[in-house]
């Protein structure tokens, strides 16, 4: 689950971490009047949303005072950052920044562990920085055991700070900020920039806060910030239908049971020279009403020219998956061609519901994305 800039500032804020003061707003009017009582002077004014790029995309705008900042605002709110529209944005004093730097925590599964990651390279996405000069990069698999050792913590800030005030500054926000990554649950938490202003004080200027949904059962205080509105509507779908769902860049929609065959699936349909334009699963219930669900949301998407399903039975029974094939596509005839392995628990019972639909199924999986490549290339 992802969290909006203000709410993952909050959450920082909460856990001792120096931020810069601010509100959200969600018309002009009220942009105005958050800019004038934080002092009427500079502020930033920045789109909250759940799309990275913002400031690529116009949604990041410095103002010079409270006209200015409801100025920008008009333009930000309802603007479409990634398909997705803006709804809100937050009003923020304008830092006067010496220096930026990155800082962030994510879990590593090589490590099995959460690895604390600092460049002073700061400012930028820390993925440009890992691809065109990881070297700038210093990274710490952290001991769940102990935690974020101090003297740890304050070498990471000796790789980002000359200034030994401003590198235990650093040190104590990393500490923080492992603490905030654990109380919420998180899979990723970073500041991005860790800014350093002019007077020598070092602060989280951004924040960016992404939780494991598994935490969120034993969470319901951070399952109650989910803003469903600032998803995309396929996800919120998934979701409701019970089913796992990334939406991808390509033309293959994929609907699989199980999440192991799902990544497998989709390794297979760029072997084959294909794009998946989705990961789907619809987990091991028989339920045909999952198959439906699916159906609606891979064909909501306009990319998606060929689908296939891969279903390999076990506690999936292949006739459920038949008959939720059937249901859907009676209920919404498809306007893309359609490709269906089956193979496993009532296998058998499944190919004929299909064969009587007018559907075929192939029982080899190679066979299947192959299909489903030529006809999406074909489409």
């Amino acid at each position: 689950m992802n969290l909006h800039e203000y709410q993952a500032r909050d959450i920082l804020r909460r856990h001792g971490i120096p931020v810069p003061p601010g509100e959200v707003a969600t018309t002009v009017a009220e942009a105005r009047a958050i800019a004038v009582r934080l002092g009427g002077g500079p502020v930033v004014v920045k789109a909250q949303v759940h799309a990275g790029g913002r400031g690529k995309a116009g949604g990041v705008k410095l103002a010079a005072n409270a006209d200015e900042a409801a100025a920008h605002a008009a333009k930000i709110l309802g603007m479409t950052i990634k398909s997705l529209t803006v709804r809100q944005v937050l009003v923020a004093p304008a830092a006067d920044i010496a220096s930026e730097s990155y800082v962030g925590i994510i879990v590593d599964r090589t490590s099995q562990r959460p690895v604390l990651m600092v460049s002073a390279a700061g400012g930028i996405d820390i993925e440009e920085v890992a691809a065109k000069t990881p070297e700038k990069i210093h990274r710490l698999a952290i001991d769940p055991r102990y935690g974020l050792l101090p003297h740890q913590g304050l070498g990471l800030a000796l790789t980002l700070y000359r200034d030994i005030a401003q590198a235990r500054a650093a040190a104590d926000i990393m500490q923080r900020l492992y603490t905030a990554f654990y109380a919420v649950g998180a899979s990723l938490a970073e500041i991005n920039p860790l800014a350093t202003t002019r007077d020598g004080a070092v602060a989280a200027l951004d924040a960016k806060i992404v939780i494991d949904d598994n935490e969120l059962e034993r969470r319901p205080e951070i399952a109650a910030l989910r803003d469903s509105s600032a998803d995309a509507p396929s996800e919120v779908a998934a979701r409701e239908a019970g089913l796992t769902f990334i939406k991808l860049d390509g033309t293959v929609g994929c609907c699989v049971n199980g999440a192991g065959l799902a990544m497998a699936t989709m390794d297979l349909v760029k072997y084959y020279g294909g794009e998946p334009a989705n990961f789907l699963d619809i987990g091991g219930s028989s339920n045909p009403q999952k198959v439906v669900s699916a159906l609606r949301i891979i064909t909501a998407d306009p990319s998606v020219r060929a689908i296939l399903f891969n279903i390999f039975g076990g506690i999936t029974r292949g006739d459920d998956v038949a008959n939720g094939i059937v249901q859907a596509t009676s209920g919404f005839p498809l306007k893309v061609p359609l490709v269906i392995r089956l193979t496993g628990t009532n296998q058998e019972l499944g190919v004929q519901i299909l064969t009587q639909a007018g559907f075929s199924a192939l029982t080899d999986m190679d066979e299947a994305v192959k299909q489903a490549v030529a006809r999406a290339r074909a489409a």
